[in-house]
């Protein structure tokens, strides 16, 4: 295996599905030109060229658009979004037509088109450049949405989004592209819709996303210094969600936290703790915990950004609060 950055792993996905299907291309701001804000797109137009890797005017609204319709013609878009902050601004495509048109049609009009870019806080950004849209994105019905959290699972999913015939939602991290993992050299699809299993454990399940999970992975460490074994599971698909998975790791544990960059009200994690309560009633020792981002606008200095992003400290208390042991 290759041990490669997140952002090589979305580059090689793109690039194997183009050289097997010519209907794929990549529209975005800065994707052919410039590789890529974020050097995900590197050296895509110098293999493939320039009508298939395609510079777009600052129109987030007007590119999503563009390529709803592409992919009504029968072609297979890539549209990258700079920031999912940005991508606000093409929601009316993406949510109007996008996710409805296979149903408005009466089943005439696939939409197999691909939304991707990063989601959530980088790093001192400001309130308006530091928003998670999951919630916002599960939300509606007709698309699916990815959040993967390592180059393996970001290649795989992202494979399996471009083969699929309809909307895909796929969130990244601006604070994940340079992180390696490992990743086969040979070709490999990941299904939409399976979540795993990242460190198994007995006393307590952590379920987290994208750049969270990482999060959770070391609180995880420091709580098993503390004779704590935490189960960490990655459901990489939000909508659908992999509930199987979830509600075993439940049953066993009998414990569940849940670690989500998003505001806590109306947020992805208060419908994991929904379908849980309903589901896993009798098997829960404590209540499901969530630990959010505050219910605030995201401050642009460091020490008050990191106050409002979950942290291992507020997961390790979490924890401790549903396992009833002191500090």
């Amino acid at each position: 295996m290759a041990l490669i950055q997140f952002r090589e792993a979305l580059g090689q996905a793109m690039a194997e599905e183009m050289a097997r299907d010519d209907r794929i291309f990549l529209l975005g701001e800065e994707v052919a030109q410039y590789n890529g804000a974020y050097k995900v797109s590197k050296g895509l137009l110098d293999r493939f060229g320039a009508k298939r890797v395609i510079d777009s005017p600052i129109s987030e609204a007007g590119f999503a658009g563009l390529g709803v319709g592409a992919a009504m013609a029968g072609l297979r878009p890539i549209i990258e979004m700079m920031t999912w902050n940005f991508g606000l601004q093409g929601f009316d495509q993406i949510i109007n037509h996008a996710a409805k048109m296979l149903y408005m049609s009466n089943g005439q009009f696939n939409i197999p088109i691909v939304f991707r870019g990063p989601n959530g806080a980088a790093h001192m950004l400001g309130s308006q450049h530091s928003q998670s849209f999951d919630a916002m994105l599960t939300n509606v019905p007709g698309m699916k949405v990815i959040s993967p959290a390592t180059p393996y699972d970001a290649k795989g999913l992202l494979k399996s989004a471009i083969r699929d015939n309809n909307p895909v939602i796929f969130l990244e991290s601006e604070m994940m592209y340079a992180l390696k993992g490992e990743v086969p050299d040979e070709e490999y699809l990941i299904p939409i819709g399976v979540g795993d299993i990242k460190r198994p454990g007995k006393d307590v399940t952590l379920i987290a996303w994208n750049k969270m999970l990482h999060v959770a992975v070391d609180a995880a460490k420091e709580l098993e210094a503390q004779g704590i074994d935490a189960e960490v599971l990655d459901p990489r698909t939000l909508q659908p969600l992999d509930e199987a998975l979830i509600f075993a790791s439940v049953r066993k544990t009998h414990r569940l936290v849940i670690i989500d960059e998003g505001w806590d009200f109306a947020a992805t994690s208060a419908q994991i703790a929904d379908r849980v309560q309903r589901e896993c009633f009798d098997d829960l020792d404590a209540p499901v915990v969530r630990v959010n981002s505050l219910f605030v606008p995201m401050p642009y200095a460091e020490e008050l950004e990191a106050a409002v992003l979950p942290s291992v400290g507020r997961i390790v208390q979490a924890v401790k609060d549903v396992l009833y042991v002191g500090n």
